[in-house]
């Protein structure tokens, strides 16, 4: 029987740490590694059944697409009544995934004192931002996570201090709380393998296609109960009339759940663009000189050359906001530098960006230009065919070769194999960032 064990977590002082076992036929997707994730305050004094959350949280989509039970000594009783729901939406979201059972020997259901606390996963970008606008009356605790798109790898050590520096500029001036928690999440589970057994059901990597929206807030749950936060938020990547399949939904995000504190999908009713609108009348009213930061290139400021930045410069022009004045240099001259790069092919783009760029052109329908060259880019916007826009090119034939030959390897041959998996993966995509 297919399954994974999960042992005991234990807390010392801000650190949690977790060993898991899988059956043969599961070893190849776990490295080995011990789970762990280091937070910024004391978990000791959290039951056991929320510190078995976090990697409840990785591990359980993975059993799912196996077929495979789970087993933990103490879970949280709230998280998992939710945790079936997350995967009634997960299964239903996708026909690879099979269902498991989660058996655990004591289902706890502790009191934590009310808090009344509300947190934000936060990066500063348009949908986190747009979320601390709507929320901000509440004074949520921003909470940054290294370990999905900032690895823990020490490469990365210089962008999760630009982003800690960022999120915590912004939280000084509002007066808010932050939360910083770092995980190997990414090398715990072996996410190469993933990817060569999922890659092809999936738009994407695994986290994000699967498993973030339930395996970020997981994270949470410790520094959430020693905290007092009630409310946990996660922006929204989409929205209402996108049916995209993404690990990050309101069927999977609000069943998320712990003692003392309920998930919350936010913004699911606000297109991109109406989220810029929301933050375009923030700015008007309360913060003029807000920067928000979106880049795919940076984390220290925006390179205003990448489609993320003229994606979202573009839309804030179209909400009345100059966009030099919050983060990317901009001119009218770069339209044309837009369009060319759309009509060549030189950005790989999904169908997330087909409905943004589309959501863009529904707006442009109702602003009068501001310039000749707006006015010419928006023209050809409305005439194109953003359906040709799309990549549809997969990966190399190389990539492809090599996540066959790891979904059919044997356990023991793979593991001799690992290393030079390991040295490919960098060649393979392993996340995609959140739009």
């Amino acid at each position: 029987m297919s399954a994974i064990i999960i042992d005991r977590p234990t807390a010392d002082g801000t650190v949690l740490e977790c060993e898991a076992r899988a059956t043969a036929d599961l070893e190849r997707f776990l490295t080995g590694e011990p789970f762990r994730t280091e937070y910024d305050v004391s978990i000791e004094g959290v039951p056991e059944g929320v510190l078995a959350i976090p990697v409840l949280a990785q591990v359980c989509p993975v059993a799912w697409a196996n077929g495979a039970d789970v087993y933990v000594e103490a879970v949280d009783a709230t998280f998992a009544r939710g945790l079936e729901d997350v995967e009634a939406a997960l299964c239903g979201m996708y026909d690879f995934l099979e269902g498991g059972t989660l058996y655990a020997r004591r289902t706890i259901d502790p009191e934590p004192e009310a808090g009344g606390e509300s947190g934000l996963l936060f990066t500063g970008g348009v949908d986190s931002t747009c979320s601390y606008v709507r929320h901000r009356e509440e004074s949520p605790t921003l909470i940054s996570v290294r370990g999905w798109t900032i690895t823990p790898d020490p490469a990365d050590d210089g962008k999760w201090r630009q982003l800690t520096d960022r999120v915590s500029a912004f939280a000084a001036e509002r007066d808010l709380e932050t939360a910083f928690l770092e995980s190997n999440m990414l090398s715990f589970l072996d996410h190469p393998m993933l990817l060569a057994h999922y890659k092809r059901h999936v738009d994407g990597a695994w986290y994000s296609s699967v498993g973030h929206g339930l395996g970020l807030l997981g994270l949470c749950a410790p520094m959430a109960y020693a905290r007092g936060i009630e409310d946990l938020y996660v922006a929204a990547t989409h929205w209402e009339g996108i049916d995209l399949e993404w690990g990050s939904r309101p069927d999977v995000d609000d069943n998320v759940r712990w003692a003392g504190t309920r998930c919350h999908h936010d913004g699911y009713e606000l297109t991109r663009q109406e989220r810029l609108d929301a933050i375009a009348d923030y700015v008007r009213t309360d913060a003029p000189a807000l920067e928000l930061q979106t880049c795919n290139v940076r984390m220290d400021g925006n390179c205003g050359r990448c489609e993320k930045c003229y994606r979202t410069a573009v839309g804030l022009r179209l909400s009345g906001l100059e966009p030099t004045e919050h983060g990317y240099p901009f001119s009218d001259p770069e339209y044309a530098r837009i369009r060319a790069a759309l009509e060549g092919g030189e950005w790989e783009l999904g169908q997330d960006e087909r409905y943004m760029w589309a959501d863009i052109r529904e707006r442009a329908r109702e602003v009068e230009p501001a310039s000749a060259s707006e006015r010419a880019f928006f023209e050809w916007l409305e005439a194109a065919d953003l359906d040709e826009l799309v990549s549809e090119s997969g990966p190399p034939l190389s990539h492809r070769l090599l996540r066959a030959g790891a979904r059919n390897a044997p356990s023991g041959v793979y593991n001799r194999l690992y290393p030079a998996w390991t040295a490919a993966r960098s060649g393979l995509r392993l996340v995609r960032s959140n739009r």
